[in-house]
């Protein structure tokens, strides 16, 4: 007997399935989906790898380059990357079919050259466009023009150097770009 109410009931109500896969879905303008980077923005700074609770999105040194990863296998799609992004290089896509039959298709890679010292030559943890984005920060700020370009033009500098050029200038001896 329950089975011809069922039987009737969906007689009543007609197809309900949908025609996916063969006709795409069409999800909401605010979907979350697979997070998508920009490589001509990014600028290697690891925000989006600190805010990242699943840890999906690593940014690691190697060899003179700052590589950038992102693992879709354990993003879940919360958004803190693109959130906290200071360039806008993340955002999450409207895209949700991933299965692969490789793990390598769910890693995304950017790799960043790295910036050198300006004194000792060593490698920095940081980029060339970190650096580039730190100067315009300096040439933007409120401080006096002359203070920020000479900040600006001592950039990069590791550390140490930094340390050693400080100790120079507050002893008041004169300090030249090495």
């Amino acid at each position: 007997m329950v089975v011809k109410e069922i039987l009737k009931l969906s007689l009543r109500h007609g197809v309900v399935t949908l025609k996916y896969p063969r006709t795409p879905i069409e999800v909401d303008e605010l979907y979350r989906g697979k997070p998508v980077i920009d490589p001509q923005l990014c600028v290697g700074c690891g925000a989006c790898a600190t805010a990242c609770p699943p840890q999906a999105i690593s940014v690691e040194d190697e060899g003179g380059e700052k590589v950038w990863r992102l693992f879709c296998g354990r993003c879940i799609f919360c958004a803190r990357c693109q959130e906290v992004c200071p360039v806008g290089a993340i955002a999450l896509s409207r895209e949700f079919e991933l299965a692969s039959r490789s793990r390598n298709d769910l890693v995304s890679e950017v790799r960043l050259a790295q910036a050198r010292c300006g004194v000792c030559g060593s490698w920095m943890g940081f980029t060339w466009r970190e650096v580039e984005l730190v100067k315009q920060v300096l040439r933007s700020s409120s401080l006096p023009r002359e203070v920020s370009e000479e900040l600006a033009k001592r950039l990069p500098t590791c550390p140490e150097c930094r340390q050693r050029l400080l100790a120079k200038i507050l002893a008041g001896e004169r300090v030249e770009r090495g």
